[in-house]
């Protein structure tokens, strides 16, 4: 299944209320994403420009949407971001499957 990694930032209001009533969120999006037909690969709380990163695995971008939109719905997270993630050899056959079109593809402008 393709990989997604999502990092973002929590409100201020999140923020408070974790710290007034601390949780662990990892079992909360382990079942969100299950419930789309994915799964939690990790939770991390981070720092810097995000607050945490979670990596899942979904069928599809239509599950991984589902499960995302499902979380910034509550209202607690800002500047959300997803990324899928390839593995190595995803990533070697993407290569390989795009050097094959490059020998056909005619840029613009170009004879």
């Amino acid at each position: 299944m393709p990989i997604y990694i999502s990092r973002g930032r929590f409100t201020s209001d999140a923020v408070k209320g974790m710290l007034a009533k601390p949780e662990n969120r990892e079992e909360a999006v382990a079942k969100l994403f299950k419930s789309v037909g994915g799964r939690l690969i990790g939770w991390y709380l981070t720092f810097g420009h995000h607050d945490w990163m979670a990596i899942g695995e979904f069928p599809d971008e239509r599950a991984a949407g589902s499960a995302i939109l499902a979380a910034a719905a509550g209202g607690s997270l800002s500047d959300v971001e997803t990324t899928v993630a390839m593995t190595a050899k995803d990533a070697h056959a993407t290569f390989e499957a795009a050097g094959r079109a490059a020998k056909e593809f005619r840029s613009a402008g170009r004879s």
